[in-house]
């Protein structure tokens, strides 16, 4: 078998939305294959697998799944509170491990991950479909090549009107009212990580070094905007939260991530610089040219989805040997200023990161 001849085995733990489109994209690519899948839900399994060429094995044990000799990478897309043990499983049986968004349900376990995947080797990395897709790819090679020169401010927001999740997690050996509204779970860790990650990779990923922010629940512990059924009495989290990161190199960065408001809802970031500026949705260039203003409207022809975009670098990575471009450090970095914004609220002062 040639190199191009490879396919990557892969196992898919968790089939929910994030687990069936990014699995789906796994199995599309022609050197990915999806041999195993773990869910609980038996009638998932079975519905996902019906989409697939193959014929994947059924797992509710991930513990079992991850002994398999016949699975070589292992996607976690379940619950935040539930991707340690899963991912330090796969991690200790030599998976490559492909972690969806926010890398943990805390900062320490998002810390042991690393640890345990830069000790084993393997190939680690994050699924961000935000930084993966067309146009923050694109506003990113501008700003590699010094198209906006100085970046010094980005500004990140994901609102939404009514959106409170109700997902929980049915995982081995995890407690079941561990999911979106529980403790670890949250709006910033569910949507505003997606918009924080993609601006902070836009501005060149500068270190943090402070934080303040607040968070709270209006609307979830009043059994209000939830997308399906009101659990207000199982609400243990945020259903918004805003804050502002300062970096090392002096640059700052706004974020807001509402799931409840009584505002339109956006997705968007907007970065700052001293040439130039740019907004992501819909895509625009703001530049200042002999003091003449120029709005360009930029339309990029249609490509690869991000989960797309995602797997093809993913198996790059394990089969051709390239460089992660978003390996777990990363994520735990993310984290970090994630769980800074909610312990300023928590304590109503700046957090300082070492």
């Amino acid at each position: 078998m040639t190199k191009t001849d490879e396919r990557l085995r892969t196992a898919i733990v968790g089939l929910g939305w994030v687990g069936t489109h990014q699995g789906r994209a796994i199995a599309e690519h022609p050197r990915g294959e999806v041999t195993a899948v773990c869910d609980l839900s038996e009638e998932q399994m079975k519905k996902f697998a019906g989409e697939l060429e193959g014929d994947p094995k059924f797992y509710t044990d991930y513990e079992e799944m991850c002994r398999d000799s016949d699975i070589d990478a292992v996607f976690v897309g379940t619950p935040n509170q539930t991707h340690e043990p899963v991912g330090l499983e796969a991690i200790k049986n030599g998976k490559h491990v492909l972690m969806t968004k926010p890398l943990a349900g805390s900062e320490d376990a998002a810390r042991r991950l690393v640890e345990a995947a830069e000790n084993e080797g393997i190939v680690n990395m994050m699924s961000l479909s935000t930084r993966f897709d067309g146009p923050c790819a694109y506003l990113k090679d501008l700003a590699e090549d010094g198209y906006f020169e100085d970046l010094y401010y980005a500004r990140a927001w994901h609102i939404r009107r009514r959106g409170i999740p109700t997902g929980f997690s049915d995982i081995k050996d995890i407690s079941p009212d561990q999911g979106f509204i529980q403790k670890g779970g949250g709006s910033l860790r569910d949507i505003g990580v997606h918009v924080l990650d993609a601006a902070w990779a836009l501005l060149g990923m500068p270190k943090p070094i402070a934080a303040m922010g607040v968070a709270g629940a209006k609307f979830g512990t009043r059994g209000e905007k939830f997308w399906d059924e009101a659990r207000a009495e199982d609400f243990h989290t945020q259903d918004y939260g805003s804050g502002f990161v300062k970096f090392e190199n002096g640059v700052g960065l706004q974020l807001d991530s509402f799931w409840a408001s009584h505002h339109p809802e956006e997705k968007q970031i907007e970065i700052f610089g001293t040439k130039a500026g740019a907004r992501l949705d819909p895509l625009k260039i703001f530049r200042t040219e002999n003091e003449g203003e120029q709005d360009i409207d930029v339309s990029l022809p249609e490509g690869p989805k991000p989960f797309e975009r995602i797997a093809d670098h993913f198996i790059e990575c394990v089969l051709d040997g390239e460089d992660c471009k978003a390996p777990l450090h990363q994520g735990l970095t993310v984290q970090r200023m994630l769980e800074a914004i909610l312990e300023s609220s928590e304590k109503g002062k700046a957090i300082y990161l070492d």
